[in-house]
Parts: structure tokens; sequence; C-alpha cells
């Protein structure tokens, strides 16, 4: 592939590239115009880039919830469901520990 006189081959950055140019920038470390000299692609790819980061970060964040997510109606029902099965386990091992201590002879009160 040729380049037409006075323009250069379009040059790809890959994900990771344009992420780190992007945070990069955003950290202060680098201009823009250095971004575009290091990358060596056209300015508008860079400007691209910024505008690109910043609208998916802002729809990620709008999307996102703070706090536990929410459970579904299946996750409650089974959370429910395991907290009765823990309270009747709890209650067996109390029982069998005092059937234990009946048939051993112990007893606390004596």
């Amino acid at each position: 592939m040729t380049a037409l006189p006075g323009r250069r081959l379009k040059k790809v950055l890959t994900a990771e590239q344009k992420y780190d140019l992007w945070v990069r920038m955003l950290a202060g470390q680098i201009t823009q115009a250095e971004a575009v000299a290091e990358a060596g692609v056209d300015r508008s790819v860079v400007a691209r880039l910024r505008a690109v980061a910043r609208d998916g970060a802002i729809a990620a964040l709008g999307a996102s919830r703070l706090g536990r997510p929410r459970q579904t109606r299946a996750e409650a029902s089974e959370a429910a469901a395991l907290r009765v099965e823990a309270e009747r386990l709890g209650r067996t091992v109390v029982e069998q520990a005092v059937e234990l201590a009946v048939l051993r002879g112990e007893t606390g009160w004596g």
C-alpha cells in the first residue's frame, strides 16, 4: 500500500496504545501534540481518542451503581433458603451437644 504524495500511511493503534496515550494526556505527562508525535498519527486521531475515551468513561460511570448490586429474585430466595438451613443446622448441633453431654453423664448443674 502506498500513500498519496503529501499523505502518510494510516497507522492503526491498539486499544492498549490508545489507553496509554489517553491516561498520560489526562495525567498531564504529555501534551496532545506530544502524543501525536509519539504515536505517529494525525492530530484528529488523538482528538477523537480523547472524545471517545471521555464519552465512554461518562457512559460507564452513568451505568454503574454504587454499593452492592441488587439480588435477583432467584438469588434472594436462595439466600433465604440458605439462612433457614443454617438455622436448622445450628439447632441440630446444639441438640446433639446436649444429647452427648447427657449420655456421657456430664452435667453442669450439679
